[in-house]
């Protein structure tokens, strides 16, 4: 017997990223291939071994009133922005509390509080530490924020996957509606955590790329030149509701989720693993029910580390084929952990809608063992029935989200 599946549709976009503080901005900039990689300037990365990130274009205090802002933690401050500009895109839906739920994900949570609280009590004592630092960074902070703020009582849930947190908050956004326990979710990711302890470690880790002299050219998905990643911060949210619900309001779609695909590696605690990709990537079709071949662009992790860039060029061209075109918007970005899956949905969902898809930035010399047909020099355009969104995180976590044009 054939699988009827509730239909879920994308209506809002949210989005505060290197390149905009917006999802208008953000994606004006990709399509023109800008960076938002800089060196930092602050006293505070002079001795560190890598002094290159992807901070914020606008900052979420231009946005927030001081009162909302003095409360939460810069990734709370940048859930509640999106979530807040993905709600007035979907021109606000009326939906009973109970109906709604928000699922935010994030890979470390308030980490930037943790740490500024940490150097207050050691350097004044704890009647210096802050009475928010505890709602600052606990990692359910994000979402609980933005059901308050919603008024969502469905349910304000909190995957913690690393840097496939956000795709993973989209793929459970769908279970809900699919199961009926919602009728809208307000799904995505967030992350802000350039700070001196993270950046140290990543560097340590040898993950990040050391590209100090030109910092615009320092994240190079696929490029055989490829060093490493660079370390960013932002967010992205979409508004997730049934799609006969849409259609019965007039709702603009944006695409359609139709499928995801969540599978554990159990190999390594960082390195990537083809198998546990390729089982998500077949998970997502099988569960969009898409076959490959209508699959026509993909939105690849690629974080232009050696090894992991490599690993996703090969399962994609063993899952899908050569035929989609690929883009790698880090490669703009930075890595933005726990949000990048979260991006890299609205990257696909507007790729879809749009019928444009940006171009890799930096990629002068493809990796020779890389085959796929990757956007480079100028956005591609075509009419594409099906994406794919790839999100990879350590620990072994792989999400693959299917999305299909409205």
């Amino acid at each position: 017997m054939a699988r009827e599946l509730v239909e879920v549709a994308i209506t809002g976009l949210g989005a505060s990223t290197p390149l905009g503080g917006d999802v208008a901005s953000t994606w004006a900039a990709m399509l023109d291939g800008r960076s938002g990689v800089a060196l930092m300037e602050d006293p505070w990365a002079r001795e560190l071994p890598v002094r290159i990130a992807a901070r914020l274009a606008v900052e979420p205090t231009e946005v927030l009133s001081r009162v909302e802002a003095r409360k939460l933690d810069r990734c709370e401050q940048l859930a509640l922005v999106t979530a807040r500009e993905a709600w007035a895109d979907a021109a606000r839906p009326e939906v009973a509390p109970e109906r709604l739920a928000v699922v935010i994900g994030t890979g470390t949570g308030g980490v930037g509080s943790l740490l500024a609280q940490d150097d207050a009590l050691e350097q004044h004592g704890a009647r210096k530490v802050s009475p928010y630092v505890v709602t600052q960074m606990m990692a359910n902070g994000p979402a609980a924020w933005v059901s308050m703020d919603l008024g969502a009582r469905g349910g304000a849930r909190t995957p913690v996957s690393a840097c496939s947190s956000g795709a993973e908050a989209i793929a459970m956004g769908l279970d809900l509606i699919r199961l009926g326990r919602a009728d809208v979710v307000v799904a995505g990711g967030t992350e802000a955590c350039i700070a001196p302890l993270p950046l140290a470690g990543f560097a340590q880790m040898t993950a990040l790329s050391k590209r100090e002299d030109a910092p615009e050219a320092a994240s190079r998905p696929f490029d055989v030149d490829r060093d490493g990643f660079v370390l960013g911060e932002g967010a992205a949210v979409v508004v997730l509701e049934r799609a006969d619900r849409a259609r019965a309001r007039g709702a603009r779609v944006y695409a359609h989720v139709a499928g995801a695909g969540i599978t554990s590696s159990a190999v390594h605690i960082t390195a990537s693993d083809a198998d546990g990709q390729r089982r998500a990537i077949r998970q997502a079709l099988a569960d969009a029910e898409v076959d490959p071949l209508d699959v026509g662009v993909v939105h690849a992790h690629a974080t232009s580390t050696p090894p992991g860039d490599l690993v996703e060029a090969q399962v994609i061209a063993e899952t899908i084929g050569l035929h989609p075109v690929v883009t790698a918007t880090k490669s703009m970005t930075g890595h933005l952990l726990g949000a990048s899956g979260a991006l890299g949905a609205v990257v696909t969902a507007l790729a879809l809608h749009d019928g444009q898809l940006p171009a890799v930035r930096n990629l002068e010399n493809v990796d020779p063992e890389v085959k796929l047909d990757l956007v480079t020099g100028t956005p591609r355009r075509g009419a594409w029935r099906a994406g794919l969104a790839n999100s990879y995180g350590f620990g072994g976590h792989n999400v693959s989200l299917v999305l299909t044009g409205a």
